[in-house]
């Protein structure tokens, strides 16, 4: 993911954001805001052959300053609506996984609301587990919601 995918990397952002079940954000940010907040060697976008279209995205960002939680990641992965389907998302995450392994990072985490049945259902394929519901972690559009936490552990022994 480069700022020559800026712009298709917020469209596909802000689809996911007006669909309502994707983040508790309400507007997507700039671009350089958004790049400065996510790591540089983790993150990637999916195009089609042969074209520089940007079917989806996956990035993500450190947790915690603390050196305890260098090796733990938050992640977030939006596919194009038009592209779902065809297995973007898990090619996105399969990258963002080499990535960080590949990196020495142990945890991917990610918090998903109960209502995003496809994302769940992706990142158990993709070998993440559910630890819990934290409820009525945030306001959304004037109301409560929660949020499934997941993580995917490496199998790698660091």
């Amino acid at each position: 993911m480069t700022a020559d995918h800026g712009e298709q990397v917020l469209v596909i952002y802000r689809a996911g954001i007006g669909e309502g079940n994707a983040t508790f954000e309400t507007e997507a940010p700039d671009w350089r805001t958004f790049d400065s907040a996510k790591l540089p060697s983790h993150r990637f976008v999916a195009t089609d052959d042969g074209d520089e279209k940007v079917l989806g995205w996956v990035a993500a960002s450190g947790v915690s300053d603390r050196c305890a939680y260098a090796g733990v990641v938050e992640h977030s992965v939006y596919v194009h609506p038009a592209a779902r389907g065809r297995g973007v998302a898990r090619a996105l995450l399969d990258a963002l996984i080499t990535s960080t392994e590949a990196a020495g990072i142990w945890t991917i985490q990610s918090g998903v609301f109960p209502e995003n049945t496809a994302s769940l259902a992706l990142h158990q394929r993709a070998g993440f587990r559910i630890l819990g519901t934290r409820e009525r972690i945030g306001r959304h559009h004037g109301r409560w919601r929660d949020v499934i936490l997941l993580e995917r552990r490496s199998l790698k022994d660091f």
